[in-house]
């Protein structure tokens, strides 16, 4: 992708940047781990605070 697409994709996003792999990675990590051993039925939203809705 143009880095002036990202740009302006990232502006569009609260936290100013465009999501990567890694901020997927991590809440998966934590959901695999004990730690999240005491979450059911939720939806967790991984969209940078993007609403589309």
């Amino acid at each position: 992708m143009p880095a002036e697409t990202q740009k302006q994709m990232a502006a569009t996003y609260p936290l100013g940047r465009i999501g990567l792999p890694s901020d997927v990675a991590s809440l998966t990590a934590f959901l695999a781990s004990d730690e999240a051993a005491w979450l059911t039925g939720l939806t967790l939203d991984v969209a940078g605070g993007l609403v589309t809705r």
